[in-house]
C-alpha cells in the first residue's frame, strides 16, 4: 500500500478519488435491467421463470419457485449444531439490539382544544434480498437476519426472501435455516433484477411488497434504483469501504487483515489507514504485502489497494478524525490508546467500531448492529438499516371549534402570502358559518 503525508497535493488527490467514486455501470445495462422490470410487471410468472430458468437453474418450474415445508425440515437436518448454536447467539443479540429502536404512537393534548399524535405502523408487506446460489458464491446467512430480524420487530405480517437458487434448483440451507429460525416462511428461488421486479410488481406466485431491502450485485443495485418510485427500498449500495484511525500502539497485523477485509470485497472497495505515526504506517504496508498473498481473493484485493486502498500519515490524530467525517466512511475503526474519547469528534460514519479487538467482521455477524450501512459517502446524510425501513408514520389532528378560532387568523395569514385562496377559504367559510350561527344564537335568547 502506498503512504501518503497530509496536508498534500498528492495525498488530496488520492482522497478525492475516494471520495468520488462511485458505482460503475454502463448505460447498457441500465436499458437491460429496465427491460427486466417492464417484462416482469408485464408477463408475471412467465417472465420470471424464463430469466430464472435461462440464469440459474434450468429445470424450475414455477410451481417449485416458493420453497416448502420438507425443504425447510430437510435443511435442519444438513446444518451441525455448531452452525446452529452460533446463529441463535446471532440472532438473540441482533434482536436485542433492534428492539431499542422500535418507536411508539403517541398523543399529545398539551395546547387546549387540540389533540395532536402519531401514529406508527408497520408496512403490509416487505421484500428481503439475499444474494448467493450459484456455485462458487457464498451464501450470505447475515443478510437473511440483518434484513429479517428487523421486519420482524417491526411487525410486518408478511415477509418475503428472494434469492437465486443453485443450478439444481435449491437453496442453501443454512439459509433455510436462519429464515426459519426468524419466522420468515416465504422463501423464494428467484435472484437478480427479476427478482426485484417480482417484489416491486407483484407476480401470480410472488406477491407485490412495499418496501425491499437486502444487498446484491450491480443489478439488483440498478433495479432497486429503478423501482424505488413504486416500492420503499434500504439504499443504493455502493463498494464496500474500511477506514481506520490508529495511533502508534496500535498492532499493525490487526491494522492489515481488517483493511483487508473489506478490500477482498470488491476493485471498488475502500480501504484507508489514517495515523499520526510514520512508524506504524510503514509497519502496516509490510504486513498487507504479506497477509494479502494468502487470500483466496488476493487479485481482487490487490486491484481495490491500489485504486482506492492508501495509507496517510496526518499531523495528529484530530486531524485523522476531521479526514473521517469528510469521507464519511462505511466503516470506521478507531485503533487508539483511548478510542471513547474521540466519539464525540464523530458526525459521518455508518458504524464506529473502537477499540483493538472490535474488527469490522463483529459488526458484519454478531454484534448486534444492523450491518447494511450508507457507503459512498451517503454517511453524510443516511442511517443503517434498522426498524424504521419498515415502519410508517401517520400524524393524527383534531381541532375542537375553540382551538380552530384561537389560531384561524393565522392560518389566513400565512395561506395569503403564499398566495393560496383556496386554503384561506376553507378557513373563512367555517368562521362565517360559526359567526352565523353565533348569530342566530343571541336572537333567539332575545
Amino acid at each position: 500500500m502506498e503512504i501518503y503525508t497530509y496536508p498534500s497535493e498528492k495525498a488530496e488527490a488520492k482522497i478525492t478519488s475516494v471520495v468520488n467514486r462511485s458505482l460503475e455501470f454502463k448505460e447498457k445495462d441500465l436499458v437491460s435491467v429496465t427491460q427486466i422490470i417492464e417484462n416482469v410487471k408485464k408477463n408475471g410468472d412467465n417472465a420470471l421463470i424464463k430469466f430464472i430458468n435461462r440464469f440459474d437453474s434450468p429445470d424450475l418450474t414455477i410451481n417449485s419457485i416458493r420453497v416448502g415445508e420438507d425443504e425447510f425440515k430437510n435443511a435442519e437436518k444438513e446444518v451441525d449444531e455448531k452452525f446452529i448454536f452460533s446463529l441463535d447467539c446471532a440472532i438473540k443479540q441482533i434482536k436485542s439490539f433492534h428492539q431499542q429502536q422500535v418507536p411508539k404512537s403517541w398523543i399529545d393534548t398539551k395546547r387546549s382544544g387540540t389533540f395532536l399524535g402519531q401514529l406508527v405502523n408497520p408496512v403490509d408487506a416487505a421484500g428481503i434480498y439475499v444474494p448467493g446460489g450459484k456455485e462458487g458464491m457464498t451464501p450470505l446467512v447475515s443478510s437473511v437476519i440483518m434484513g429479517g430480524v428487523p421486519a420482524v420487530i417491526a411487525g410486518v405480517n408478511n415477509i418475503a426472501i428472494t434469492t437465486p437458487p443453485k443450478k439444481d434448483g435449491t437453496i442453501s440451507p443454512h439459509l433455510l435455516v436462519a429464515a426459519n429460525k426468524i419466522g420468515i416462511k416465504k422463501v423464494y428461488k428467484a435472484g437478480s433484477a427479476w427478482a426485484i421486479a417480482a417484489l416491486a410488481h407483484g407476480t401470480e406466485t410472488i406477491d407485490r411488497v412495499d418496501v425491499i431491502v437486502g444487498p446484491g450485485n450491480i443489478y439488483v443495485t440498478l433495479a432497486k434504483k429503478i423501482v424505488s418510485e413504486t416500492v420503499g427500498i434500504d439504499m443504493i449500495a455502493g463498494p464496500s469501504e474500511i477506514l481506520i484511525i490508529a495511533d502508534k500502539r496500535a498492532n499493525p497485523d490487526f491494522i492489515a487483515s481488517d483493511l483487508l477485509s473489506q478490500a477482498e470485497h470488491d476493485p471498488l472497495a475502500s480501504a484507508i489507514l489514517v495515523t499520526d505515526s510514520e512508524d506504524l504506517a510503514k509497519k502496516v504496508a509490510s504486513a498487507v504485502n504479506t497477509q494479502v498473498s494468502s487470500l483466496c481473493r488476493k487479485e481482487i484485493a490487490n486491484e481495490s489497494l491500489k485504486k482506492y486502498g492508501a495509507i496517510i500519515v496526518v499531523p495528529n490524530i484530530l486531524t485523522g478524525l476531521e479526514l473521517a467525517n469528510r469521507i464519511a466512511p462505511e466503516h470506521l475503526e478507531i485503533i487508539t490508546k483511548n478510542p471513547f474519547e474521540h466519539i464525540g469528534a464523530i458526525r459521518n460514519a455508518g458504524a464506529v467500531f473502537l477499540g483493538d479487538y472490535t474488527p469490522e467482521p463483529v459488526g458484519d455477524y454478531i454484534a448486534g448492529p444492523n450491518h447494511v450501512l450508507p457507503t459512498a459517502g451517503t454517511a453524510r446524510f443516511a442511517s443503517s438499516l434498522s426498524v424504521d425501513n419498515f415502519i410508517k408514520k401517520t400524524s393524527l389532528l383534531h381541532y375542537s371549534k375553540e382551538a380552530f378560532q384561537r389560531e384561524a387568523d393565522h392560518i389566513i395569514r400565512l395561506a395569503a402570502a403564499e398566495g393560496l385562496d383556496g386554503h384561506a377559504n376553507s378557513i373563512k367559510i367555517r368562521l362565517s358559518h360559526l359567526s352565523a350561527r353565533e348569530s342566530q344564537g343571541s336572537s333567539e335568547k332575545t
